[in-house]
């Protein structure tokens, strides 16, 4: 509890006592936990930067969410290559770390060739399901989050 109130709550609260809105504080939550599952490992960060700067969210809540979305990216990895397989009618591929390991060892070039269409597909499966929850995430945090700012405001 103690780590949850240190790097979750804390710092959204801090947020909104610096004059964040509810509603910029929810649309930059749920954006930067969008970006944080993309299927291409390595590239949620600078993607929330540029998103951030592009629609004027507030980075440090961004990044927030993209680190904590870090093991849903991993969980949801999976699931989104499969979703890609179906979606370009491409046959399924082994997916496993062994497998990304022994392919990497024998052929580095190779392998980035063979998992990127994977990885690419997966993007495109993404694109296509993120947009829906990220909005239900942000009309959910909205009413918690006007919550929250109340209870500052109170003598």
């Amino acid at each position: 509890m103690t780590w949850m109130r240190a790097r979750i709550r804390d710092p959204i609260l801090g947020l909104l006592r610096q004059g964040l809105s509810p509603e910029g504080l929810a649309w930059s939550l749920a954006v930067g936990l969008a970006l944080g599952v993309i299927p291409l490992l390595g590239t949620s960060t600078i993607l929330c930067v540029g998103v951030a700067l592009a629609f004027r969210l507030n980075q440090p809540a961004m990044q927030l969410a993209n680190y904590l979305a870090y093991p849903l990216q991993i969980l949801l990895l999976y699931p989104f290559i499969r979703m890609g397989e179906g979606l370009f009618g491409t046959p399924h591929q082994t997916v496993s770390l062994a497998h990304l390991q022994a392919a990497l060892k024998v052929d580095a070039w190779g392998a980035v060739r063979m998992f990127g269409t994977s990885l690419w597909h997966a993007s495109v499966a993404w694109l296509l399901v993120v947009p829906l929850p990220t909005l239900l995430l942000t009309w959910g945090l909205r009413p918690i989050l006007r919550r929250a700012l109340k209870s500052f405001r109170r003598p």
